[in-house]
């Protein structure tokens, strides 16, 4: 039996990836007046008076909404909403398997940003976190912005800051390894679109200064004219050097290249070219911008794909269990910039100094220490800036 035969044998023999199973018997006349009517009043009335109880009395202090509308499918591209549940039912797997975390798919048809918000907005009651997924951009920006400002739970774009956390953890022990400082590194970022930006701003809150994007179009640059106003916000913070040009320029004398754009278009001269000890995280799936043997063979030191295949895999299953668990736990209003940096910070720390090497820069996304850990990092913030309020 092929691949693509198992798949579809593993989903039709399953009927979908995951269930609704009960928590409490419902097995005589006492359970059912307990569970539902008469008892259930009790807490519906306490939730009314109180509404912070519904995080004692209900299932909404451990699931998360998993939502798209299938505009941006893995590599698949705007398939729609019926076509990407498969995709959003392996995230509430994911969830389950790594945090413990209750996840349901909501796949929203329709391609109106507004529509789309007002729609999450009014079943937030339900949940305790919205994880916004496989959304194209520009509109994810929009989209995210607005159900931060009017959902009262967290809302995070995985697609976006799941990848920038993961990379920011791969590039601080990168440089630990190599003995850099990060404020004297060059970063070349290939693409530009919500994975990239979000990349751009966690490397900036790291400590990376110099850092220049590429797209399709070429450098991005300030006043480059066509800039969408996400991409311009952008490029007023990198690219200090004024380059203009295209993917080569930016990686010419470079400390780190990040590819977040498409298959094979970096050679190994583009790597030879780009400063000592070059580190090159070459994320395109399933074909990076440049495979890792061709890289070595450019001069590179440590290198790093989002392949399972390889060493150094830069997945997003690092970040948002985790994440999720420690602002659930804390009962965090909002994920923040700051968390999203502890986060990549304690990710990195599972590394230590003895075990840190070229191709171990990140630990393995089935390494258990991890969710515990970025849960960890991630309350620790939460609980801060709660008693700053």
């Amino acid at each position: 039996m092929d691949f693509e035969e198992k798949v579809r044998l593993l989903h039709r023999r399953h009927g979908g990836k995951i269930e609704v199973n009960t928590k409490v018997p419902v097995e005589s006349r006492e359970d059912l007046s307990l569970a539902y009517t008469p008892g259930v009043a009790i807490p519906c009335l306490d939730i009314m008076r109180r509404p912070d109880a519904i995080y004692d009395y209900t299932s909404k202090s451990n699931l998360v909404a998993v939502v798209t509308n299938g505009t941006a499918v893995l590599g698949l591209g705007d398939i729609g909403a019926d076509a990407s549940l498969p995709v959003m039912e392996g995230k509430c797997i994911l969830f389950k398997r790594f945090a413990g975390i209750d996840a349901f798919p909501i796949c929203v048809d329709t391609k109106d940003p507004d529509l789309f918000i007002d729609t999450v907005c009014r079943i937030q009651s339900s949940f305790g976190g919205i994880n916004l997924e496989d959304i194209k951009a520009p509109e994810c920006f929009y989209i995210e912005r607005e159900l931060k400002r009017r959902c009262n739970i967290p809302v995070f774009h995985d697609d976006q800051h799941g990848t920038a956390i993961v990379v920011a953890a791969a590039a601080i022990n990168a440089f630990r390894l190599l003995k850099k400082e990060p404020s004297e590194a060059r970063v070349a970022v290939s693409g530009a679109g919500a994975a990239a930006q979000s990349v751009v701003r966690l490397l900036f809150a790291a400590g990376f200064r110099e850092i220049s994007m590429c797209d399709i179009e070429g450098v991005v640059y300030e006043g480059r004219p066509g800039l969408n106003p996400a991409l311009a916000e952008i490029a007023a913070l990198t690219n200090r050097g004024g380059i203009h040009g295209g993917l080569a320029d930016i990686m010419e004398g470079a400390d780190l290249f990040v590819g977040l754009s498409a298959p094979g278009i970096v050679s190994s001269d583009m790597i030879r070219r780009m400063n000592r000890d070059p580190v090159v995280f070459a994320m395109a799936n399933p074909t990076p911008e440049i495979m890792p043997e061709e890289a070595k063979a450019g001069g590179a030191r440590i290198i790093g794909t989002g392949r399972s295949d390889y060493p150094n895999q830069i997945n997003n299953v690092l970040a948002f269990p985790g994440i999720f668990r420690g602002a659930l736990d804390a009962r965090a209003p909002a994920i923040t910039e700051e968390m999203k940096l502890a986060a990549a910070k304690g990710i990195a720390a599972l590394v230590d100094d003895g075990e840190l090497r070229e191709e171990y820069i990140i630990p393995d996304v089935f390494d258990s220490r991890v969710c515990a850990t970025v849960a960890r990092y991630v309350s620790e913030i939460a609980a801060k800036n709660a008693t700053c309020e």
